[in-house]
């Protein structure tokens, strides 16, 4: 993912609301969301080059989502694949403060990482010191430390914060978010060591190019009761959408 806001319970019906878009180059070869039939318990996107995903549910409602870090050093050839870290994870069988406690962030390019499971969340990156409990309340990431202020990051989450005030909270609303294709003026551009026909480019919360762009949008919505809403859309490189899959089920463990 590179554009992701999330409400952690904070919200009176819901105790995870999350909705994100993947900005990925366009040949790099995907599969849609759903269950995988190599592990039935995993239901995510497939990254078909590397066999990981970036963002993933598990069905006793453990949820994992990885954003790459944007810092000029973030794509070492040779290591090993960040979506490696969700499928890990949803695996796993444990809890999120448990298990980021054992990662070995050396093993991979820049990344952060948030991992949920029903009572427990927690943020981690390679960047910095250590694994960390995610506060209650509305948060965003995008490719740099939690809740950097990023332009598109603080616009998408303002609007976000919106949806979420309300008692009911429609998925439309939260797809609307992350469809806005307009770019930050050049004076908000942060300076991640790109140049900057790609801040500008990068700089919108929905990223239409030729080669590189909004691949998919997920809307990620887990109830009180254990209840999961999970919508996933997917777009061609003019930013039309090509597919959508839904799925709605009860974790095991609430």
């Amino acid at each position: 993912m590179c554009l992701l806001v999330l409400a952690w319970r904070s919200h009176a019906r819901y105790r995870l609301i999350l909705a994100g878009n993947r900005d990925e180059f366009h040949d790099r070869p995907a599969a849609p969301a759903c269950w995988w039939p190599s592990a039935p318990e995993i239901l995510a996107g497939r990254d078909e080059l590397a066999g990981g995903t970036w963002l993933g549910i598990a069905r006793d409602g453990r949820l994992a989502v990885v954003t790459n870090f944007r810092d000029g050093d973030s794509s070492k050839p040779g290591q090993t694949s960040r979506g490696e870290l969700v499928t890990n994870f949803l695996a796993s069988g444990r809890g999120p403060t448990a298990w980021s406690a054992d990662v070995d962030g050396r093993r991979y390019a820049g990344f952060n990482l948030l991992t949920f499971d029903a009572g427990d969340a927690c943020y981690m990156s390679n960047r910095s010191p250590g694994p960390e409990t995610l506060a209650d309340g509305v948060h965003g990431l995008s490719n740099h430390q939690l809740d950097t202020p990023w332009p598109k990051l603080s616009k998408t989450r303002s609007g976000f914060e919106a949806c979420v005030d309300a008692p009911e909270v429609d998925p439309d609303d939260l797809f609307s978010l992350l469809g806005d294709r307009r770019q930050a003026d050049d004076s908000t551009l942060p300076e991640t060591g790109v140049p900057i026909e790609w801040e500008r480019l990068l700089s919108a919360p929905f990223i239409v190019h030729p080669d590189y762009g909004t691949r998919a949008s997920t809307v990620v919505m887990v109830d009180r009761e254990g209840e999961v809403y999970f919508e996933e859309r997917r777009f061609d490189p003019d930013g039309a959408m090509m597919g959508v899959s839904e799925f709605r089920f009860r974790t095991r463990h609430n």
